[in-house]
């Protein structure tokens, strides 16, 4: 499998990269800044395009999850805002193609959202891998399965899963560390002048000039051409892993993520996964709209 101890795919390729890759591997000239709530259809809405440009550029880049803390406030309205908040879910799935099922706000309501903010932090204490990790995770019993990700009992079900030490997690969700964290997100997001969520912000390490923000859902297009810009260089894309070892490293994915990276129709996408299916690769999680695909194989 090729890939790299960042997450990065690396081209079998040799060639291919080979004028990049001892700088750009050892030292990644970019830092691109990915401001999100857990709760947010829309942030959630750009995963596809986030897996896509790690695939094809992850070699250039590193990615900093910044949380913003804009959805802490959900339930000032008991009884509007969680008919607001459903439409607007149920309308981002339908426009994305990434499931976010509104019916939570009116059967299983996220009772305490600044604590899923907490509790993303309280994970990153035990390496940004395993943030990055709890973040999706939570994401996926948010919108999927409709659980109260502010619920106590299931952040630790949460950190369980992904085998975090429990009770450190336990400690830490509790602790002047996670919360401090999560300030300094916050405080990052007051000082860069985010307004709207999703924004991603693009960096140059090497160039003490003013970064590059875009904020909001656009084409993928765009997102390699401000990379580009950052790196003041047109390099070609990665090739694309082979099906299995992305599924593989993702092990949870959604149908509209494999087709926004293989550049595949929903209707191919449905067709190579059900392939797979049949050779017991996968199993095929149906939801509300559209579907998702777990990596069975061991």
């Amino acid at each position: 499998m090729n890939w790299n101890s960042t997450g990065s795919w690396q081209p079998q390729d040799r060639n291919h990269t080979t004028q990049f890759r001892f700088i750009d591997v050892l030292k990644k000239p970019v830092e691109i800044y990915v401001f999100v709530d857990p709760l947010c259809p829309e942030c959630w809405s750009l995963e596809p395009y986030l897996k896509k440009l790690s695939v094809e550029y992850g070699r250039f880049f590193t990615i900093r999850t910044v949380l913003s803390g804009q959805l802490t406030n959900l339930n000032k309205d008991k009884f509007e805002r969680p008919r607001k908040l459903k439409d607007i879910w149920e309308k981002t799935a339908n426009r994305t193609g990434m499931c976010c099922d509104g019916d939570i706000w009116l059967e299983n309501p996220i009772s305490e959202p600044k604590l899923t903010s907490i509790a993303i932090k309280a994970a990153e204490l035990q390496g940004k891998k395993a943030g990055k990790k709890f973040l999706r995770k939570v994401q996926e019993l948010a919108f999927l399965e409709k659980k109260d990700i502010s619920s106590e009992s299931i952040l630790l079900e949460c950190a369980e899963s992904l085998h975090l030490d429990v009770d450190e997690f336990h400690q830490d969700l509790h602790s002047q560390s996670a919360k401090n964290a999560l300030q300094c997100d916050l405080k990052i997001t007051k000082e860069m002048d985010v307004e709207y969520i999703p924004t991603m912000v693009f960096f140059n390490e090497s160039d003490e000039a003013e970064g590059i923000k875009i904020s909001g859902i656009y084409p993928y297009d765009i997102y390699v051409k401000v990379l580009k810009q950052m790196l003041q260089r047109d390099p070609l894309p990665a090739k694309n892993p082979a099906l299995i070892d992305f599924l593989s490293h993702y092990e949870f994915v959604a149908t509209k993520e494999i087709a926004v990276v293989f550049d595949w129709s929903i209707e191919k996408t449905e067709r190579e996964m059900k392939k797979l299916l049949l050779k017991q690769v996968v199993e095929k999680v149906p939801v509300k709209y559209g579907s998702f695909w777990r990596y069975s194989q061991s």
